[in-house]
């Protein structure tokens, strides 16, 4: 997949936004807020009436729970604001006119000082689409200084159906063509080492998956060195996972990368 195919995501962190410092927000007039809905830390305003026992409501709300008991992370209380627009020609216009410098984006996560908010349009992808977004609202909620790489990968894990487990078809055929062509091997120091969304490319965007991946699904104590990982984050001390991980398993990288080829052979259509 070319990096001009990837799915249309985005994660923005700014300082201010719109009437942030205010005692209340006033939204502005573009934001849909015709409708909304509240389950648990989740937010969801729309500009249409939305099916209050929708299925891909209770997708996310499910979500939130596999995150928090998966990742053994505390329950927030931090709301995360979905806004969803009907047509992608409201939300091309609301972001033309508040974020003229995004690129042109199907969604994105926007954190500030003080709140996490989603924005994206109702089209064929909503479902991947709002649970990468709001995957991101979550982790934020729970470790703010996550590390780059270990939020896009944990996106990219949880943006698949439930029944899929995070299998990632586009990233496994990217990372097995670039293998196949000498082009790439697994760097997890350098993903670690990246701090802006524009240093990741598409390669890297599935690598962060794979590693991820493999910490989920393999052992038991690769996952709870992965929930090591977050707790250090979440005390605000450098959390380099690589740093004690290759001491402990010093061929890691060709694990990871046989777990690719387990992935590859598995030969499964996910969702």
């Amino acid at each position: 997949m070319r990096a001009s195919d990837r799915p249309y995501r985005f994660r923005y962190c700014v300082l201010a936004f719109f009437l942030v410092g205010c005692s209340r927000f006033t939204p502005p007039a573009e934001l849909p807020v015709a409708s909304s809905l509240i389950l648990d830390e989740l937010v969801i305003y729309s500009d249409f009436q939305f099916p209050d026992n929708h299925r891909l409501l209770m997708d996310l709300q499910e979500m939130r729970s596999r995150i928090t008991e998966g990742l053994d992370l505390p329950p927030s209380d931090e709301p995360v604001e979905v806004y969803l627009f009907k047509t992608p020609r409201r939300y091309q216009k609301f972001l033309a006119h508040h974020y003229p410098q995004f690129p042109d984006r199907r969604a994105f996560f926007v954190q500030t000082d003080t709140r996490l908010c989603v924005y994206t349009y109702w089209g064929d992808r909503i479902a991947e689409d709002l649970r990468h977004e709001v995957c991101h609202g979550y982790l934020h909620a729970a470790v703010p200084n996550i590390p780059l790489w270990l939020d896009e990968g944990l996106a990219e894990f949880y943006e698949r159906d439930e029944s899929a487990e995070g299998f990632h078809q586009e990233h496994i055929d990217l990372l097995v063509a670039a293998r196949d062509r000498g082009d790439w091997q697994p760097q997890l120091a350098r993903l670690e080492s990246l701090e802006k969304m524009e240093e990741m490319s598409e390669l890297e965007y599935a690598e962060a998956w794979l590693w991820t991946h493999f910490l989920l699904q393999t052992t038991e104590w690769r996952k709870n060195l992965l929930r090591e990982t977050l707790q250090t984050s979440r005390q605000k001390r450098d959390a380099s996972l690589w740093q004690q991980w290759h001491l402990i398993e010093p061929d890691v990288s060709q694990q990871l990368l046989d777990h690719l080829a387990r992935l590859q052979s598995a030969d499964r259509l996910a969702p």
